[in-house]
């Protein structure tokens, strides 16, 4: 929320741009004789791979720390770790449990990058927005489905807000974000011409969609209370036959990793309209694009 419009852009293109260098052998090392420490508090695949590999693509030297081998998991508070670590290296980039240990993470007075926090996945939603350009030619429309108060669904509401895209959740009363988080989205929104739609129904919040999103009901951090989402969330399942009520046209995506037969049915995730293996390839160009602009 803090970039404009035109930067955001700028950064999408920038994707674009590192996906044809990447496929034509001819990366250019920007980051070369630098230092970027990846900084994981949560388990990762996707996000690890893809940033790991975008240091290296780019000439830079990733450094992996695992949270449970610092000294952050005997006690050490994040700004002692964050001073120390900007006195040596060029950008931290973090997968942290709490939004709030990014926040003290800039301290170290070099850039910090959000690789997932229980607030926000910008990368996640940025590489979304890169996928749907990717099949259509331009932004079209979301269709989230599922937990209304979902990280990546946060994420893909700020960028939708800032570009002027209209997205429809579908979500129990319980599980949608509050005003404190909504407020600044609707703002945005409401200068962009974006619409963002609350449903409880999730034919409804599909009908002619383009692109219909999913994610996972129980998050990393959420497991104590696996069995309430569960319960609330049923409903929300992505099927073939709710695909049926979306656009003849409608791509399926999730950020994974997916749970069949949970959130997605298998025979969605896996059928002609999913992209959800071209999303995953496509976080190395985001995460390249946004380490080559801000470190």
């Amino acid at each position: 929320m803090d970039f404009k419009k035109g930067e955001i852009e700028h950064m999408l293109e920038t994707s674009f741009l590192m996906k044809r260098l990447y496929m034509s052998s001819a990366v250019p090392r920007v980051l070369e004789g630098k230092r970027v420490v990846l900084l994981f508090e949560k388990p990762s695949t996707r996000t690890r791979v893809s940033s790991e590999s975008a240091v290296l693509e780019l000439g830079g030297h990733p450094l992996v720390l695992d949270y449970g081998q610092t000294q952050l998991s005997r006690g050490e508070p994040v700004e002692d770790t964050a001073r120390v670590l900007g006195r040596m290296v060029n950008g931290i980039a973090a997968r942290v449990r709490k939004h709030e240990s990014l926040e003290k993470l800039r301290v170290s007075k070099v850039p910090v990058i959000n690789l997932l926090s229980d607030l926000a996945h910008p990368l996640q939603a940025l590489t979304d927005f890169m996928t749907i350009r990717e099949v259509f030619g331009r932004y079209e429309s979301i269709a989230f489905v599922g937990d209304g108060g979902d990280n990546v669904l946060l994420s893909l509401m700020e960028l939708a807000s800032k570009l002027g895209v209209d997205v429809k959740v579908a979500s129990p009363k319980q599980l949608r974000p509050g005003q404190e988080f909504m407020k600044p989205i609707e703002e945005e929104a409401e200068r962009s011409g974006a619409v963002i739609e609350f449903f409880e129904d999730p034919y409804e919040a599909v009908r002619g969609s383009k692109v219909v999103y999913t994610d996972v009901w129980v998050s990393m951090g959420q497991e104590v209370e696996a069995e309430k989402r569960k319960s609330l969330l049923s409903p929300y399942r992505v099927t073939e036959d709710l695909m049926a009520h979306a656009s003849s046209e409608a791509i399926f995506m999730h950020c994974l990793p997916a749970v069949r037969g949970e959130e997605v049915e298998e025979a969605v995730l896996e059928g002609r309209r999913s992209v959800v293996w071209d999303q995953a390839e496509n976080r190395l160009y985001t995460a390249m694009a946004v380490f080559s602009l801000l470190i």
